[in-house]
């Protein structure tokens, strides 16, 4: 099991009470709001950067290569976006 910390979390009153709304109305409590929120933020920043460095070791021209590759079906009815 994770161990656990507390962190003394000041928020202003008006965003305190928007967060009791919204956790109320998901059926959780305000500490477990909290925790899923800054654990979804965490997750957009570890994919972002996930992304950017992996766009680092493109390789452009071999992409460029298999996408206008001679040969393969046609586009189908229904391929499109």
């Amino acid at each position: 099991m994770n161990k656990i910390s507390t962190y003394p979390l000041r928020l202003p009153k008006s965003l305190k009470d928007e967060v009791a709304r919204v956790a109320e109305r998901d059926h959780t409590s305000m500490n477990q709001f909290i925790a899923i929120a800054v654990a979804e933020k965490i997750s957009a920043l570890e994919t972002e950067e996930f992304f950017v460095e992996r766009a680092k070791r493109a390789d452009l021209k071999a992409f460029k290569n298999i996408l206008f590759r001679p040969g393969g079906d046609a586009p189908r009815s229904g391929d499109e976006l």
